[in-house]
């Protein structure tokens, strides 16, 4: 394999094998509509010769927010000419993109959102500590629904395909974990496999159902999860094989989850800013707050995993042998030769990346250029913790250079 090859995703053809991973954009209005902002940072990206895009966590139900309050939403027909004009400027690139479906489950809180917070349990977030009502089976199939119809909209707006976050702690995942999911009920773990799939099948069908067979849908997952019932490489493989038997389309491998968030994208801890911003950490007179940041920060700090290159391709190798669907793999590619390395020896189909594309949006193009060539992202995670405040997302390194 090679990295500049054409491809394909079912019938969609894709130019090259690097993906850009999904990123919170900070970029939208409070209804969720893209503003000029997000269709010209998506553009820029198209024009810098990325094979393909997955676009910022999109939610399919007012109720599935999560914290931030610029997120993007596709969960009314309304948002169907908004985000056709984002499709449009990026297809004139031949790039492809696909809009990342999600529901927070758990991991948001009502003072942000305005709504109740649901989950799979009654179990709360570690990090979020709101106790969620337990979703009964009606409004589990509502959901079910509203993923159906926000792939149908996501179709008709021009999107190449869909990818449901199926990892990072949200609801789907919160439904894959045993950890989590105690459900005795249809929807609860199987007792052989270990793992909770008949909410994310359902979703599955239901966007085949709205979609059509040959609409692609991704499905992004965590290889681990952070808990102290942690998530097994058995649990793992069974998860990969029940995709498998589904069929879907393309498997991003992943890690983590949102209660210990500096796992998913590891590098810096800047926790001057993450307590400048942070809703739930920052800096309060009270002294219930003083007390976290004397207790829980450097307990916090105590499961934070340190930074290595390509972080996540041991489980993306392990998926690789168990289907010939195709492989993503995020987490860690920094250089030209850690891309070409992993896609040559046939260790993943594609390769995804996040901060390098912050950092430096031509990034592809610099790597067919110059061979070996380092991306200057420091894993600094500025660009990340930012999220918090409320700002559009964007690279810091030149500010914390100073």
């Amino acid at each position: 394999m090679e990295i500049i090859e054409l491809t394909k995703i079912n019938r969609c053809f894709i130019k090259n094998r690097i993906f850009r991973s999904a990123t919170y954009e900070g970029m939208c209005d409070l209804e969720g509509i893209p503003l000029p902002e997000y269709i010209k940072y998506y553009e820029k990206l198209a024009k810098s010769s990325v094979g393909a895009i997955i676009t910022g966590f999109s939610y399919v139900s007012k109720e599935g927010k999560s914290i931030q309050q610029r997120q993007s939403a596709i969960d009314e027909e309304k948002m169907i000419h908004h985000f056709s004009l984002v499709t449009d400027k990026v297809h004139n690139y031949g790039c492809r993109i696909f809009i990342q479906l999600s529901h927070a489950g758990r991991q948001t809180r009502k003072i942000n959102t305005g709504f109740k917070v649901y989950g799979f349990s009654n179990k709360k977030s570690f990090y979020f500590n709101e106790k969620p009502m337990i979703l009964n089976k009606d409004l589990i199939k509502f959901i079910v629904k509203k993923f159906g119809e926000s792939a149908f909209y996501a179709k008709k707006a021009g999107f190449d395909g869909i990818q449901i976050q199926s990892g990072h702690g949200y609801l789907v995942h919160q439904s894959i974990l045993s950890s989590i999911n105690n459900r005795e009920d249809e929807f609860g773990v199987d007792i052989n496999t270990k793992i909770g799939i008949n909410f994310l099948s359902m979703i599955i069908d239901e966007i085949r159902e709205k979609c059509g067979e040959y609409f692609p849908i991704l499905v992004k997952i965590s290889s681990d999860d952070d808990y102290f019932n942690s998530f097994s490489k058995q649990q793992f493989t069974n998860l990969i094989k029940f995709l498998d038997s589904k069929e879907v389309d393309a498997i991003e491998i992943s890690n983590g989850t949102m209660d210990f968030a500096l796992n998913i994208f590891r590098g810096g801890v800047p926790l001057k800013t993450i307590m400048k911003y942070n809703p739930i950490l920052k800096y309060s007179p009270n002294m219930v707050n003083n007390m976290k940041s004397a207790v829980l920060l450097p307990f916090l700090k105590s499961k934070i995993k340190s930074f290595k290159p390509v972080y996540n391709l041991e489980y993306a190798k392990i998926a690789k042998s168990l289907t010939k669907i195709p492989i993503i793999c995020v987490g860690g590619f920094r250089s030209e030769t850690e891309i070409f390395d992993a896609i040559t020896n046939n260790y993943c189909d594609y390769v995804s990346l996040s901060r390098p594309f912050i950092c430096e949006h031509d990034f592809v193009e610099k790597i067919i250029d110059f061979k070996g060539y380092q991306s200057k992202c420091t894993n600094c995670n500025m660009c990340a913790v930012m999220c918090d405040s409320g700002k559009p997302t964007k690279c810091y390194l030149e500010e914390t250079e100073k």
